[in-house]
């Protein structure tokens, strides 16, 4: 399986199942784009902003379900093994990509994986084991979460200061030399995990020394 970041935006998400799981994905994706749980029930759940519909669709009515919204994705998550193959069915024939959470090892061609992740402002970390543990996707987050943090502060500092660099008088590879410092200084990492300090200040210091050390 190959890892892609998808744009999901104007499309629809559709859910099959309002239990942990169905929850859990319809939350996901709900913060991102239209997500809609078709279950019978929803018990005490979180589901976000995702729209519920209460129902309980038989494996032949299942088609006219993806029909009526026309999702780019199914989320197939209910524990009736007749209706999950329904729902993956009827989306394949019509285009659209499919998430079995009753699955994990090998997949049928055109299956998607929800990643686990860790977001930091515009950095976004995916961690997956192609469905086969959750678990280890769960620690490896955790772990990572802690690692990454002041991450998406890194990214717009840097993008900044690429395009204030690219103003300069510096050759591209002098530029690409600067940002490569900033990004492994762990001062600058530090200055901007602390309300106290200024990261663009030592991002500064890092980049004039990085150009006296070329010069």
């Amino acid at each position: 399986m190959i890892p892609l970041v998808h744009d999901l935006s104007g499309e629809t998400v559709l859910v099959f199942g309002g239990g942990p799981v169905g929850a859990r994905k319809a939350r996901r994706f709900a913060r991102e784009t239209r997500t809609v749980v078709v279950s019978p029930e929803f018990a005490d759940r979180d589901f976000g902003d995702a729209e519920l519909v209460r129902a309980a669709p038989a494996p032949d009515d299942v088609a006219d379900w993806v029909d009526r919204f026309d999702p780019v994705l199914v989320v197939v998550a209910t524990n009736d093994t007749d209706v999950n193959d329904a729902a993956a069915t009827a989306a394949r024939s019509r285009g659209a990509m499919v998430n079995r959470a009753d699955e994990s090892g090998d997949r049928d061609a055109g299956s998607v994986v929800v990643p686990a992740t860790v977001d930091d402002g515009a950095v976004s970390v995916a961690i997956t084991t192609g469905g086969s543990s959750p678990a280890l996707s769960k620690y490896l987050r955790e772990r990572i979460e802690r690692d990454i943090d002041g991450a998406g502060a890194m990214a717009d500092l840097t993008a900044e200061l690429r395009a204030e660099l690219k103003e300069s008088t510096r050759t591209p590879a002098e530029r690409r030399a600067a940002i490569r410092a900033v990004v492994r200084d762990p001062t600058v990492w530090k200055a901007l995990r602390s309300a106290d300090a200024n990261p663009r200040r030592e991002a500064a210091r890092v980049i004039t020394n990085t150009t006296q050390g070329d010069s």
